[in-house]
């Protein structure tokens, strides 16, 4: 397996040259990093006018390895060749090393590039990127890779130190400006030219501002549209996210770079990502497999509008007996929850399990911005919430079945889908009844969440070591022996009069299902997935946002002036439709039709892969039918005559492998519209969509304008991933 690392962006607050003359001092040895024992210049060359200077080094570099590895070895010092490229004119240093030891059973592959920081000229930022494979290794494959990775974990510490240490001497010597290169005919640039030529250590790559696009780290607090261009600093991630080691940095970095690639729209927050991989400790797979589960559950929920849609019913407001409450001494949210006194069956009798459920992400939701507020106020990274939960009052009526079953349910989807947000959960008056309750719920809690709960039975939380070692003596509730004035309601039993039967609950549950603006639909081997939109007038413009839930999916979009066979008026809706067998799948291109008579292609297919996100638009030129469709990947491609119908969906019914899921939401705007449309998308563009070809170049420009006047009115939030 490769062991790849990925650096966040450093920033020397410092101009390139100087930084160059820094570098070059690490040679030919360096007395901060011992195991650097030597290097060599064994190739030098020069471009005419001197900008550019090409430098190759052979360095030796002692094993630093446990003495049985080193007798296996056979060897005392490893061979390294190191390629220098400076490019005075771009200021610019590009760093290639690969192992010259080894290099049969070991390829280890690094690139370093020291370039002008894209919105500060007198800054320069440092990047690094490295690879591992050990092929074979005398049988000790997986040992000797952690101990090289952690070696070079360790190594990547101290480059900045090194810089910096280099920096202050050159300051102590005198030396705190090097003026830029210019070309011969000019000035000679004589304070460079007295560098030794080995500080042309430096890179022939794109210019900085082709490599980077970031905004200081201190405006970086809001959510934003994804771009290519963007990428992390170490600094922010200090600032931001808190101290991480430089591994689990590049999984951090990895993991945005891939979120980046497929889910070609709006990606989370870099706290967000950061929390699921605490919750797989850093495994870079665990945590992109449960990543993206909880972003398809987000979407088809709608959560991210959650707090600004959902209006708590006023049962909830009188009876749920939990609110925030001030902050703990680390600066954590505080949630109380006076369990005890809560009518957990009136609740679900009268609320059902849905409207429970949504209560408990709002408070989630609401957490997240909580602690987003807080790491603005105190400055250091605040990502968790502590809980407190008043137990007095619990009994066996809390034990009601379908009640513990809601709680069961609502733990596995936070657990699911809100992972690391509990910093520390405090149980206070237990009763002797909470042990029943503990053992029935403790099973479905992660071991790491559950490390988290301290439990106070009657006072004891108010003695040494009790609830004033985790929140200030000025804000612990009235009702808890305190002097802080708690508004949290104090709930009560809910009136039967508003219990509502099965019937009842099952009708609002699926009432609040239906509302979901996103749709599944199941895409079958020789039975696509398609979905028919009529536009009546010419420019508007059809946008999509869909995910590939399960197998790959090829996307096309066809324009009829015909209508794909009677509508069901029932079935439409605002959409065509004519189902199929298969409940969520749809097909609508009659077998009879010819393509490129009856209708014809107008975007680019494309193939999407299972996990990924797609968003884009198409303006149309034409007024008439329109049709998306999601078709099995390995069909053929598409044509009429081919295209089976009932027998073939039955058929691929039983074969499970040939079965895709997706899940799309689509929303035709008039093009006057469309640059104002909160849910037009005009923010996100697709990985394929580059408008149809046939479009006028009044209504291309127009969606142009659009994209770019909405992502630059976005307030940066997190600089993201190249």
């Amino acid at each position: 397996m490769v062991q790849q690392y990925q650096s966040p962006v450093r920033v020397y607050k410092h101009p390139f040259e100087l930084i160059m003359a820094a570098y070059v001092r690490r040679f030919p040895n360096c007395p901060l990093i011992p195991i650097f024992v030597d290097s060599e210049v064994v190739k030098e060359e020069h471009s005419d006018d001197g900008a550019i200077v090409f430098t190759e080094r052979r360095c030796k570099v002692e094993a630093d390895a446990p003495r049985l590895f080193k007798r296996m070895a056979g060897v005392d010092y490893l061979y390294f060749i190191q390629k220098n490229t400076l490019n005075r004119r771009t200021r610019t240093l590009h760093i290639e090393v690969v192992n010259e030891s080894f290099s049969n059973r070991v390829i280890v592959h690094e690139i370093c590039n020291y370039t002008v920081h894209p919105e500060n000229e007198e800054w320069t930022c440092f990047e690094q990127t490295a690879s591992l494979d050990i092929k074979s290794f005398f049988g000790f494959e997986n040992a000797a890779e952690k101990l090289a990775m952690k070696q070079y974990a360790n190594s990547i510490k101290k480059g900045k130190e090194i810089i910096e240490y280099y920096l202050k001497e050159l300051e102590e010597e005198g030396v705190t400006h090097v003026p830029r290169w210019s070309p011969p005919q000019a000035s000679p640039p004589t304070a460079m030219l007295q560098l030794p030529l080995a500080s042309a250590d430096v890179a022939l790559v794109p210019t900085a501002k082709e490599t980077h696009s970031r905004k200081d780290p201190a405006s970086l607090t809001e959510p934003q549209t994804a771009s290519p261009d963007d990428k992390l600093d170490a600094d922010y991630i200090r600032r931001y996210l808190g101290d991480l080691t430089p591994l689990q940095e590049s999984c951090l970095i990895r993991l945005r770079q891939w979120l980046q690639e497929t889910h070609k729209g709006k990606i989370p927050k870099d706290q967000h990502v950061l929390r699921f991989l605490r919750a797989r400790d850093f495994n870079l797979e665990k945590a992109r497999e449960i990543l993206c589960q909880s972003l398809t559950w987000r979407k088809q929920h709608q959560v991210d509008f959650l707090l600004d849609s959902w209006e708590r019913p006023q049962l909830l407001q009188d009876y749920y007996t939990g609110g925030w409450h001030h902050h703990d001494r680390d600066g954590r949210p505080l949630y109380i929850l006076r369990l005890g006194q809560m009518d957990t069956k009136g609740l679900v009798r009268a609320l059902g399990e849905e409207n429970l459920l949504r209560q408990v992400m709002s408070i989630n939701e609401e957490g997240l911005r909580r602690c987003e507020e807080n790491t603005r106020v105190f400055g250091r990274p605040i990502s968790c919430w502590t809980c407190l939960v008043d137990l007095e009052g619990l009994n066996m009526r809390h034990l009601w079945r379908p009640g513990v079953k809601a709680l069961l349910r609502i733990i596995e989807v936070v657990e699911a889908n809100y992972p690391e947000t509990l910093g520390r959960l405090l149980i206070l008056r237990a009763p002797r009844v909470f042990p029943v309750l503990w053992t029935l719920v403790s099973p479905f809690i992660d071991e790491n969440t559950r490390n988290k709960f301290l439990v106070y039975a009657g006072n004891d939380y108010q003695g040494p070591g009790g609830l004033v070692d985790y929140i200030d003596k000025e804000v612990i509730p009235d009702f808890l022996g305190g002097d802080c004035l708690c508004e949290i309601p104090e709930g009560g039993t809910v009136p039967k009069s508003l219990y509502r039967t099965a019937e009842e609950l099952e009708s609002e549950e699926l009432r609040l299902w239906t509302d979901a603006i996103y749709k599944s639909a199941s895409v079958f081997k020789g039975a696509p997935h398609e979905l028919l939109i009529e536009i009546s007038e010419p420019s508007s413009v059809i946008t999509w946002d869909f995910d590939v839930c399960k197998g790959d999916v090829v996307f096309n979009i066809y324009h009829s002036r015909r209508v794909p066979q009677p509508p069901k008026k029932e079935i439409l809706g605002a959409h065509g439709s004519l189902t199929s067998p298969a409940a969520n799948n749809v097909q609508l291109i009659d077998r009879s039709w010819v393509l490129g008579q009856d209708y014809s292609i107008v975007e680019t297919a494309l193939t999407c892969k299972e996990g990924e996100s797609v968003q884009g638009s198409h303006v149309t030129r034409w007024p008439g039918f329109y049709i998306l469709q999601w078709r099995f990947h390995s069909s053929p491609a598409c044509s009429a005559s081919s295209l089976p119908r009932v027998d073939d969906v039955l058929a691929s019914l039983q074969v499970s492998s040939h079965k895709c899921k997706v899940m799309f939401y689509t929303e035709v705007l008039g093009s006057h519209d469309f640059r104002g449309s909160m849910t037009s998308l005009e923010s996100s563009h697709s990985g394929f969509s580059q408008l149809s070809a046939a479009t006028t170049s009044s209504s291309q420009s127009q969606s142009s304008s659009t994209v770019s006047r909405k992502t630059s009115a976005v307030p940066t939030h997190l600089p993201m991933l190249t």
